[in-house]
């Protein structure tokens, strides 16, 4: 017996397709929907020929295409059958929510993507950012433009030139990568990637930099240059250049309105003309001013074709002299200097690049050769490239190791030693002069002279005393070292300060 009825079984299996299909066909018919047609807005004349484009409507004149917040008018386009696209042709111009323009020759449009490819005399341009490439592609839904093939992005004050770039619209972005090039009435920017930002004037550096001006070269490969102000942050090693001067750093904080900057890490200023570096990890400085602060690990330069002075202090300061293009550097607090053939210290130093004179007080010493010098206060004279002039004021005294036991000595109230080509050959002593050494011959040592005049003079030859004249009233004996007693070795005020000679530019930096 037949339990089913035909007709019913036959019926049953048509309906049950019938909902397959539709619970198939609800996701695609919802997701289609969720796609807004392109609408043709209005034409002067529309043609339909498959033979010149199958499936797609020809548009001629007064063309206006409407898409969700976009609005495109263009002299002629196709708008196509079976795709959400079209292609619109001649002085075409896109309005996007009545603010951002796109203008281009030809401009393939898909609706569906929201995705512009515009070719030929192409225009972006968005509240006062104008960009044009010949080939740009628009993101209309993330409100992004693209070029790979150069293009240029322009505001008030700047204008930028790439290969590539993105032009975020709605945030007012653009990143360039590749020949990028930023001229201003001001200065030029050259990069292999940047990202700007048109309102703020920012430019992010991400990549290998240089910025020129009419003063001054910037390069760095990372930090942030404000167009608008001339601030500016550096990092990585940047550099700051001028004709005068060269500024190095793990950091740079820059200001070219005012001139300021702040060095920070493995710092060094480079005074080009007067050929000094002063180096440390914090230099505050004003380019204008042409002033210099350094702290922490202070110490600086003064080089030459024939050698170099290292010097170390807890502060150096660097200031313009009265006289222009010339320098004043003031080193305070433990300063201690090394050249191979002049060392010293005291606790606080002055230089000035006119006439590389150099001023110690309080308590300086200085070595030259075998002899130590010491007095209340110290200067340095420049004379010419070979000759040079000590002066050592109140309290003068030198002193030099015969051998471990025995110092030649000489003290007076004023002296002035003679340096010729590095070598001290002269000492000229003013006013209660003093003197102990000890007299030889080809035998060896003689005895202990001992001598008082109010002016005496004495004559070196390669650190070695050779001669000495008592010119005023001289009084003096010569004791045989049998007679010499422990107090007739050494004068009023002897202390020796070998141990405290920096004996290379390393020393400078060790504490006593």
């Amino acid at each position: 017996m037949n339990y089913f009825n035909p007709f019913v079984t036959t019926m049953a299996g048509k309906l049950s397709k019938i909902i397959l299909l539709l619970l198939f066909s609800i996701p695609f018919a919802g997701f289609a929907q969720s796609k807004k047609k392109v609408d043709i807005e209005q034409a002067d004349a529309m043609q339909f020929d498959e033979k010149i484009v199958a499936n797609a409507h020809r548009l001629l004149g007064n063309v206006i295409i409407r898409h969700n917040n976009i609005r495109m008018w263009c002299d002629s386009a196709y708008s196509y059958t079976h795709a959400n696209m079209v292609d619109a042709f001649g002085n075409v111009h896109i309005l996007k929510d009545d603010t951002l323009h796109l203008y281009a020759n030809f401009v393939n449009y898909n609706g569906d993507t929201k995705w512009a490819e515009a070719y030929g005399n192409v225009k972006l341009v968005n509240k006062a950012v104008t960009l044009t490439t010949d080939t740009l592609n628009y993101d209309m839904n993330r409100s992004i433009g693209y070029y790979d093939d150069y293009g240029t992005v322009q505001d008030s004050a700047n204008t930028l030139n790439s290969k590539i770039g993105e032009y975020y619209t709605n945030i007012d972005k653009a990143f360039f990568k590749t020949d990028v090039d930023v001229v201003t009435s001001t200065y030029r920017l050259l990069s292999d990637t940047l990202i700007y930002e048109p309102q703020t004037g920012i430019a992010s550096i991400v990549g290998p930099t240089t910025i020129y001006d009419e003063k001054d070269t910037l390069i760095a490969s990372e930090g942030f240059y404000n167009t608008k102000t001339g601030y500016a942050e550096l990092f990585k090693r940047p550099v700051i250049k001028t004709e005068e001067q060269e500024v190095i750093a793990d950091s740079i904080f820059y200001n070219k309105t005012t001139g300021d900057g702040l060095a920070r890490g493995d710092a060094s200023v480079h005074d080009i003309k007067n050929k000094i570096f002063v180096k440390g990890k914090h230099i505050a400085y004003n380019e204008l001013q042409e002033t210099a602060l350094v702290t922490d690990s202070a110490h600086l330069l003064f080089y030459s074709e024939k050698d170099t002075l290292f010097l170390h202090a807890d502060t150096l300061r660097m200031v313009p002299d009265t006289i222009p293009n010339e320098k004043l550097i003031l080193a305070y607090f433990k300063v201690k200097f090394f050249r191979e053939d002049l060392q010293g210290k005291c606790d606080s130093l002055v230089y000035w690049s006119k006439d590389s004179t150099i001023q110690l007080y309080h308590q300086p010493v200085i070595w030259t050769g075998d002899n130590q010098m010491s007095s209340e206060f110290i200067e340095m004279i420049s004379i010419d490239k070979e000759n040079q002039r000590i002066e050592m004021k109140r309290q003068a005294y030198i002193i030099a190791m015969e051998d471990s036991a025995k110092f030649n000595q000489i003290k007076g109230r004023n002296m002035t030693g003679f340096v010729r080509r590095n070598d001290l050959y002269k000492i000229d002593v003013d006013g209660n002069g003093q003197s102990i050494y000890y007299a030889r011959d080809d035998k060896g040592i003689l005895g202990l002279n001992k001598a008082e005049s109010s002016n005496i003079q004495i004559k070196l030859q390669e650190s070695k005393v050779t001669r000495i004249a008592f010119l005023t009233s001289p009084d003096g004996e010569l004791l045989p070292l049998p007679e010499v007693a422990e107090e007739d070795k050494q004068l009023p005020g002897f202390i020796w300060l070998d141990a405290i000679r920096p004996k290379s530019f390393k020393d400078i930096f060790i504490r006593e």
